[in-house]
């Protein structure tokens, strides 16, 4: 069952029978807003971008992106860059997979973002989110909405992190601007 998920709210990564996650993915999706005009609506292709970074005691040490796809040590994959959104109406457009049980021990937070690369505000964008879903058998364990417009052009959606033996996942929805992820760094510190 789903988790509609709200800012701030924290949900445990372990399965109904007890066991851990093996593996998740952050799945992203969003499309372009149409825009009046004077010859009525028309939209203009938004370019989000999916980033991961990978913290070890609040130190960033790896990074997943459109230009990097693989963490270096192989436990964290982006599935590639998509340039307009929209394409799974509803669907996921970009995805990183986090292979929970190969991510080395010392890192102990992933801290997922958007952002728009081209530098268009979250005004354009509509039906955003983010879901984490099980990828050994594909069900959504949790959702959430991107809340739409505003005057920024990034968002740090959610991080995954340890807590005790498993892991968990917070919600955080803050507003950012930023076209990369290294803009969004300062952005990202005050929620490790």
């Amino acid at each position: 069952m789903t988790v509609n998920m709200t800012k701030g709210q924290a949900i445990s990564l372990q399965k109904d029978d007890g066991g851990a996650l093996s593996a998740v993915r952050m799945g992203l999706g969003w499309q372009a807003a149409p825009r009046r005009g004077l010859f009525g609506s028309r939209t203009r292709e938004v370019d989000l971008d999916a980033s991961a970074v990978l913290f070890a005691d609040k130190q960033p040490v790896d990074v997943v992106f459109f230009r990097h796809l693989v963490s270096d040590d192989g436990s964290v994959r982006h599935t590639g860059d998509n340039l307009v959104g929209g394409v799974g109406q509803g669907g996921d457009d970009e995805a990183i997979l986090v292979d929970l049980q190969r991510v080395p021990v010392h890192i102990d937070q992933i801290v997922f973002t958007v952002n728009s690369f081209t530098g268009q505000t979250f005004q354009e964008v509509q039906n955003a989110f983010c879901r984490l879903v099980d990828e050994t058998n594909g069900q959504e364990l949790a959702r959430y909405t991107l809340d739409g417009g505003g005057q920024y052009t990034a968002q740090i959606m959610a991080k995954v992190h340890r807590a005790g033996t498993g892991w968990q996942m917070t919600a955080i929805g803050n507003p950012a601007n930023g076209r990369t992820f290294q803009d969004l760094m300062p952005s990202i510190l005050p929620h490790l």
